[in-house]
């Protein structure tokens, strides 16, 4: 062996041998390795954002989501721009313009309403099981149109602002040119009747409920937030009035610590929206949930949304110091 290497390697090799090196001076010539730079501690923000992402991805649905911490400015933005079909939630707008209307002075929330048969619309809402005769007040109807989502109460409301168009100025009003009411609940029913089915009638997507983008409903929240919608008093009253909703599967299903005006909209299981602020001192955070053209149960839509929102919930207590968390 050592006639062959010889030769072939030259005295370099014979010399690495003597001094018992072997194989090793092969390692000799090559420089020192360099310590690999230590990896850097993963964005907390970013972590959260991927799980979000990853619930999204878990259910055949398109999304639109935006959550933003008023109080640190943090934000996740997934398609929230895009203008998707609100259902219920274009009740927040029409709200909205209620309360602009009463400071106006066109309108008063203590006047009557007597409930007429015609009225009545199917769908959620505890007025078209009532009574013609019945008497409300406009509070009542826009307490009524909100907690419960309803529609009979939001027809009548939309009647008394002076129809859809009347919302659109005021949106319009506020650089909201992506929300849009669309028409009367009714309108939507009638609509509905007269497709061959549920299914068509949501794949088809002519007769949207209202529309709106998960941004810009995020944008009407905090500015309720902040006191800043048509003004202080009407921003705390349109917040007391969301802290009643009484439909609680979704963004508060699996949240506690924290107060949560919100408003659902919703046609399962093609969609289920949600709309909100996670309030607690020292911490506002608006969660603006859309979905879209869902192929599964609504169940599932519906507890997805929880876990999301679980998620955001514990991320922005952990970080004020109010809970334990591993972000």
């Amino acid at each position: 062996m050592t006639g062959r290497l010889g030769p072939r390697w030259g005295p370099a090799a014979g010399l690495a041998l003597a001094a018992g090196l072997g194989a090793g001076a092969a390692t000799l010539a090559q420089p020192p390795a360099r310590p690999s730079a230590p990896r850097a501690a993963p964005d907390p923000l970013a972590r959260l954002r991927s799980h979000v992402e990853r619930i999204t991805r878990s259910l055949d649905a398109t999304w639109g989501v935006y959550v933003k911490c008023l109080e640190t400015g943090e934000e996740i933005s997934l398609d929230a721009d895009r203008q998707m079909d609100t259902m219920s939630v274009i009740k927040i707008p029409l709200l909205v313009e209620v309360l602009a209307q009463v400071k106006e002075g066109r309108m008063d929330l203590a006047g009557r309403y007597t409930l007429a048969a015609e009225d009545r619309l199917p769908g959620t809402g505890v007025l078209r099981g009532m009574d013609p005769g019945a008497v409300l007040t406009v509070k009542d109807l826009v307490t009524l149109m909100i907690v419960v989502s309803d529609n009979t109460a939001t027809d009548v409301v939309f009647r008394m602002v002076g129809g859809v168009e009347a919302v659109n100025r005021r949106m319009d009003s506020l650089g909201l040119a992506k929300t849009r009411a669309t028409g009367p609940a009714r309108r939507w029913f009638d609509a509905l009747a007269a497709a061959p089915s549920a299914e068509v009638f949501h794949r088809e997507a002519r007769t949207p409920f209202g529309l709106s983008t998960p941004r810009e409903i995020a944008t009407l929240l905090e500015s309720m937030e902040r006191g800043e919608l048509v003004d202080r008093p009407s921003s705390e009253l349109m917040l007391q009035i969301l802290r009643g909703q009484l439909y609680r599967t979704r963004i508060p299903r699996f949240v506690s610590g924290y107060a949560i005006p919100h408003k659902t909209g919703d046609f399962l299981p093609f969609i289920g929206n949600d709309v909100g602020v996670l309030e607690m001192p020292g911490r506002r955070v608006v969660v603006s949930v859309f979905t879209a053209d869902h192929h599964g149960e609504g169940s599932a839509l519906e507890e997805a949304i929880g876990r999301m929102t679980q998620l955001v919930a514990e991320y922005f207590a952990a970080r004020r110091g109010d809970a334990s968390g591993s972000w």
